[in-house]
């Protein structure tokens, strides 16, 4: 049986009620490195791609999910991005909110379901995520999850000014 519940957390689809969730984290300049944003996202724009989340991932190329506790509260996302059905592979990226909340296991188990989804249910062959050079913590995630550090992509993302270089991981359905 294909399920998105753990231990301790759970996946599930967006709602209309996460505009405020959403908004915060698309709001964070603390965290735009790792999701590519350059410039604040309105409540409205925010709206809007809410009530085009029910899509298909054949259809949006992604998935974005909500890793909940069981008390109903959103903790972070996970999302399979750059759908690519031809060649059976997604990208992964995932966010614990909170800084307090890190560290905890929620990031590790809201992966294992996923990594556990796209194999058996999307029937992917390879997920793969993109990781700065510096977020250690990332690495170790990915790391536990059998992905392989496979490339270093040199001076790849500019921050502020100067340019970091990242690291490409996969994993290979076997």
């Amino acid at each position: 049986m294909i399920t998105l519940k753990g231990d301790t957390i759970y996946l599930r689809a967006l709602e209309p009620e996460d505009l405020e969730f959403i908004h915060t984290i698309e709001n964070d300049e603390t965290i735009w490195e790792i999701s590519n944003t350059i410039a604040p996202y309105s409540k409205y724009v925010i709206k809007k791609y809410l009530e085009q989340a029910h899509k298909d991932i054949f259809e949006v190329k992604q998935l974005r999910l909500v890793i909940s506790s069981y008390k109903d509260e959103p903790l972070g996302m996970i999302d399979l991005f750059d759908f690519d059905f031809k060649n059976s592979r997604a990208g992964v990226g995932i966010l614990v909110k909170e800084e307090n909340d890190r560290g905890k296991g929620y990031g590790y188990e809201a992966l294992k379901l996923l990594v556990n989804y796209s194999f058996t249910h999307l029937g992917l062959h390879q997920l793969y995520c993109n990781i700065s050079e510096e977020n250690e913590a990332s690495m170790r995630l990915f790391k536990s999850h059998d992905f392989k550090k496979v490339g270093l992509k040199k001076e790849w993302i500019q921050v502020n000014g100067s340019y970091k270089n990242e690291y490409l991981f996969q994993l290979i359905n076997d």
